[in-house]
């Protein structure tokens, strides 16, 4: 018996790796999160047993409760794929649920996904890092567990991109935090909703307004000065005046 950590990617099924089809098309039995995209669920052998652990606010079901699951479920059957948005292994807690397979004695087998954080940006035509823009990028969940708190202000930083995942609804705080920090608060954002679906809607402003954008989730919030971008090359179309007119706002 084995399960399979498989990362869905970000969206549509035609962004899943290879391995995460072939899997998904002999799975016995399929755990899937509550933001899989319908047409990777199409993928799924017409006879495998389908189970929803997606997590909904006021839903019963917890991280414990689909750990144990994952281990019921696996004591009975072969092939068991564990299906989760974009990575499993970013900020999907796939982590915790691998480490309870583990302690169980159940093989257990990562498949990684293209995870929101870098796909969705570049849906958007915004690559995260670029030359003479940003020397790297920050990825950083804006949904902490209960009894602890991010320190946005130590992540202001205008020579990075920061990526931020479940972060819309604490985004007025988060920008507070920001320009508290020392960001300016005209920094181009970016907010990526249903990515890489028929949905997608790119929403771009400054940072001391992103607490008022009409945004919903799922979505991603790029921050820093790549987020004005609109496609990769745009800089070799901008040229040096340009790039000046993009780093100095």
């Amino acid at each position: 018996m084995t399960v399979y950590l498989v990362g869905a990617g970000p969206g549509s099924a035609d962004l899943l790796t290879l391995r995460a089809a072939a899997l998904l098309a002999r799975a016995e039995v399929v755990l899937y999160d509550r933001l899989i995209d319908p047409s990777v669920i199409e993928l799924v052998n017409p006879i495998a047993e389908l189970i929803d652990v997606g997590k909904r606010p006021g839903g019963s079901h917890t991280q414990d409760l689909i750990n144990d699951l994952l281990v019921a479920v696996a004591a009975r059957h072969e092939t068991v794929v564990r299906l989760k948005g974009g990575d499993p292994f970013l900020f999907g807690r796939g982590g915790e649920e691998y480490e309870a397979l583990a302690r169980a004695g159940i093989a257990c087998e990562v498949i990684p996904g293209v995870t929101s954080a870098l796909s969705a940006p570049l849906l958007a035509g915004i690559p995260v890092t670029h030359r003479g823009l940003s020397h790297g990028v920050t990825v950083v969940t804006g949904h902490a567990m209960a009894g602890s708190q991010i320190d946005f202000g130590r992540l202001a930083n205008a020579d990075l991109t920061l990526v931020v995942l479940m972060g819309i609804e604490h985004r007025g705080e988060i920008a507070h935090q920001l320009i508290g920090g020392g960001l300016d608060p005209k920094t181009p954002i970016a907010v990526i909703e249903q990515a890489a679906t028929e949905s997608q809607r790119i929403t771009r402003d400054v940072l001391d307004q992103l607490w008022g954008l009409d945004v919903a989730n799922p979505a991603v919030i790029v921050i820093g000065a790549v987020a004005r971008l609109s496609h990769t090359d745009s800089l070799l179309a901008l040229g040096e005046q340009g790039l000046s007119a993009l780093t100095e706002g």
